[in-house]
């Protein structure tokens, strides 16, 4: 996941032949038009599944009074899936063949979040994580056994990479048991370890030699997976305005919520996509950082729709928490998400105080907005979209002022 190595070519017709069994070797990453392929459009769509499960349950928890635990199920849970999820993103970046193999492997890898987002319930509910555990072994052996073809296709450094990769993600499954047989006081502890060795595996597999992911293929696959989490935001709150309207005839009260959130989504999709990541990505000695701070933007982002569903059912009275708690559910993943693209994208692109400030100001008044009450969402939707037109009108401004700059000067 760091800057690439050259790595050993592959075939020039490697991708050509449509061949059902192909080596399993490294694509170009300069490779014009990369683009993500219709299985790993399926691939995202099925992981949002899961992702929708962890949402629901941690709404649950929160309405219940719980939120402590709630969030840190949740944490456990999303780890889990996005894990999975850019381990498959990176690998397929360097060495998608879109062989029958590879196909059905990925399609295993698939059934496996399935699994796991059939358990996320008995997880919150009686903290029982067989089947999510079950659901990550499946997902990830089908990895390794994806390194493994890397490294029968492989020689030299490259195939130790390979190797590393598949034994690492090995011996962290035998680490994950713990979850299942540990008692339930030991479960954070284990989850904590866990994380930091699994997120280690990487680093080590290529200190000798780099993966060949492409720049423009990786940010375009992160970016597409921010759409879908947000269009599940978008989802969670609409069914549960219908659901409370249909129930309870209290569109007045929700309105606000209803239009908050849709300007606090709308404002996070503007936020994350103004800026052209890839082009940095390129050169970016820090794309560790980058692919895992996303962990961040993610679960900031699908918490922003199980916040909103917390806040229209206290509105409506099905939730029995206070005012207070039900806006924290929203404005606090909205400001860390505000803050999180900030430090992975946007500041990197932003000139002058102002411009740098603009985010996290806003996030900052995002959680301000906490303690209005019942138009506590309504006013961190203003904020955020507020943030989207000062950036916008900061941004217009520089350009004109350097198009002046940069006008010929009138002889005579």
């Amino acid at each position: 996941m760091t800057s690439s190595s050259t790595p050993s070519p592959a075939p020039s017709d490697a991708h050509a032949t449509r061949s059902p069994l192909r080596r399993l070797s490294a694509r170009g990453r300069d490779e014009a038009h990369r683009v993500a392929s219709p299985l790993e459009l399926f691939f995202d769509l099925c992981f949002v599944v899961a992702i929708a499960q962890a949402g629901v349950q941690l709404v649950h928890s929160i309405a219940e009074g719980h939120a402590g635990e709630g969030i840190l199920n949740y944490a456990m849970v999303f780890f889990a899936i996005w894990w999975a999820w850019m381990n498959f993103s990176w690998f397929a970046s360097a060495y998608d063949n879109d062989d029958v193999l590879y196909r059905v492997v990925t399609l295993i890898q698939i059934a496996g979040v399935l699994v796991l987002a059939a358990g996320v319930s008995r997880a919150f509910e009686d903290h029982d994580f067989l089947a999510v555990w079950l659901g990550y072994v499946i997902m990830r052996l089908a990895l390794s056994a994806q390194w493994i073809r890397v490294a029968l296709s492989t020689e030299g450094a490259e195939r130790t990479m390979a190797l590393r990769y598949a034994l690492g993600v090995l011996l962290c499954m035998v680490g994950w048991t713990g979850l299942v047989v540990l008692p339930e006081g030991a479960r954070p502890w284990v989850f904590l370890v866990m994380a930091v060795i699994e997120m280690c595996v990487p680093a080590y597999a290529e200190k000798d030699f780099n993966s060949s992911w492409h720049p423009h293929h990786i940010a375009e696959r992160y970016g597409l997976f921010t759409i879908i989490v947000l269009g599940e935001t978008i989802a969670a709150a609409t069914i549960a305005v219908k659901s409370a309207v249909e129930e309870n005839d209290a569109l007045g009260e929700l309105l606000p919520i209803a239009t908050g959130g849709l300007l606090i989504v709308f404002a996070a999709w503007w936020i994350y996509f103004v800026v052209p990541i890839h082009g940095r990505l390129h050169s970016n000695k820090q794309a560790f950082l980058w692919g895992y701070g996303h962990y961040l933007i993610f679960a900031s982002a699908a918490a922003i729709g199980a916040g909103l569903e917390v806040a229209v059912e206290q509105s409506v009275g099905k939730a029995h928490i206070s005012t207070l708690a039900a806006s924290a559910a929203v404005t606090l993943p909205t400001a860390l998400y505000l803050l999180t693209v900030w430090a992975l994208h946007s500041r990197y692109f932003k000139v002058g105080t102002a411009q740098q400030l603009v985010l996290p100001v806003t996030a900052l008044l995002v959680i301000a907005c906490t303690f209005l009450g019942d138009w506590a969402v309504l006013a961190a939707g203003v904020v955020s979209a507020l943030a989207v037109a000062t950036g916008t009108t900061l941004t217009a401004r520089m350009v004109a002022r350097e198009s002046r700059e940069a006008a010929p000067t009138p002889v005579g």
